[in-house]
């Protein structure tokens, strides 16, 4: 008698993804996104969740959920905040991150190379190309992009308190700040063994290259080295203040004679008072000692190419 063949087929199951939609950040309306996803012809592989951020912590909250649900990504749609909020529940797992910038700088999303246009960004996201990057903390709170004291948290400060956002107001508030700004006192002490006090206008502890809105704060840094690229910016001439802000913006702000960058695994920086600081352009008090480290290759996310 012939023998039967028989043949089993396997009905593939979507890859769960939930979308954390920031409705209030940026500038950019958000409305159309789902029809943006489902119209896509690429999409019908995977199974969306799409959910509106209500409150501060909220994104944070719904990221944990997908972490514990078995998501494979969780999508977060706004800026270096909500990226921020919901990173901080993907580091250690097995979800990965995707990125649709719609906030103000974008400064992760841009380091990473993800277009800022929503449907170029969506595609990235749908290649699915995953690799793993840095994450750091300073002292307990995470950050992805930067963390800063001084002027540039002064400047975040500012702007979370203005009425609008974009490039316009964050200039006006980088001028602004800047003008009222004095010198603060810090010691800064590298995992190296390096330390040192001096004046200084900021320090940024960089795992990204830059800010936001391509102003490049440490041109060299990498999110796949280890490393932070620890900028200080020391007082200057203020007649030279155009030159450098060319510099931030053209890629060469490591080669301004007031600027030292120190490449480190770790640092604690001490203040003889507390100040502002900022986490991923988000304000924040965290007294007057804060260590500042990094995590190798915790994060998965989605990117556009090998970076």
């Amino acid at each position: 008698m012939q023998k039967i063949k028989t043949y089993t087929h396997t009905i593939m199951s979507k890859k769960k993804v939930l979308v954390i939609i920031n409705p209030i950040s940026g500038t950019s309306g958000k409305k159309q996104l789902p029809s943006t996803i489902y119209n896509h012809p690429l999409t019908a592989n995977f199974d969306f969740d799409i959910r509106t951020s209500e409150y501060k912590g909220h994104a944070k909250e719904l990221a944990r959920e997908a972490v514990e649900n078995f998501y494979e990504y969780v999508l977060a749609v706004g800026g270096d905040g909500t990226v921020n909020e919901i990173a901080c529940e993907l580091v250690q797992s097995e979800t990965a991150l995707g990125i649709i910038p719609l906030g103000s700088g974008n400064g992760l999303a841009r380091h990473l190379g993800i277009p800022i246009h929503t449907k170029k960004a969506l595609e990235v996201f749908l290649s699915e190309n995953v690799t793993a990057v840095d994450y750091c903390k300073a002292n307990d709170k995470f950050f992805f992009a930067t963390f800063g004291v001084g002027l540039d948290a002064k400047v975040s400060e500012a702007f979370s308190e203005s009425k609008t956002r974009g490039l316009i107001t964050y200039v006006a508030n980088s001028i602004t700040e800047f003008a009222k700004l004095k010198p603060e006192k810090y010691t800064i002490t590298t995992y190296e063994g390096e330390s040192f006090t001096r004046d200084a206008i900021l320090i940024t502890c960089a795992n990204a290259s830059q800010w936001g809105y391509n102003a490049y704060v440490a041109p060299k840094a990498s999110v796949q080295d280890g490393l932070l690229d620890m900028v200080i910016l020391f007082p200057f001439p203020i007649m030279d203040a155009p030159s450098l802000g060319i510099q931030l913006m053209t890629k060469n702000i490591d080669k301004n004679n007031y600027v030292k960058i120190i490449k480190t695994k770790e640092v604690i920086i001490e203040r003889e008072k507390e100040e502002v600081a900022q986490v991923d352009g988000e304000p924040i008090l965290l007294g007057n000692k804060i260590e500042i480290k990094t995590y190798k290759g915790g994060l998965k996310a989605i990117v556009p190419r090998i970076i």
